[in-house]
């Protein structure tokens, strides 16, 4: 099954895709978009683009494991999502993820406007891996 993953932020939002198998994810691409309809309307057509059968966005749990604000919006464009393209919506715990990329990326030594280009699709490539790991 094609997935695509969403890391939903406020100016940029990473979209990552797995394999037909759910082995690998990787980095698609980065949306530069703050209108939740627009981005809305491009997450569709991408996922229609590629052939999407689930979509994964993450959720920005607190440390705590509490649901801030923030969740909530990322659960409002998932349904957006779901009503716009009709393809099933999941929700994978984002944690850290932020985090994570940068730390691959400075391993990688990519900096500057290349890591600030990059640094969401990684995220959403991480949540996509995290959610096939847990899923297998």
């Amino acid at each position: 099954m094609i997935i695509m993953s969403v890391d939903y932020g406020d100016a940029r939002t990473g979209v990552a895709f797995c394999d037909k198998s759910e082995t690998l994810a990787s980095p698609y691409c980065v949306i530069n978009e703050k209108y939740k309809p627009k981005l809305v309307d491009k997450l569709a057509e991408t996922a229609a683009e590629k052939n999407a059968e689930k979509i994964v966005v993450g959720l920005p749990v607190n440390m705590d494991g509490s649901y801030g604000y923030r969740c909530d919006e990322c659960r409002e464009l998932g349904e957006m999502l779901n009503k716009k393209s009709g393809i099933e919506v999941d929700y994978q715990d984002e944690r850290l993820t932020t985090v994570i990329a940068h730390d691959f990326l400075s391993a990688n030594n990519v900096r500057g406007k290349k890591r600030k280009e990059k640094v969401d699709a990684v995220s959403a490539v991480i949540i996509l891996q995290s959610y096939i790991d847990k899923h297998k």
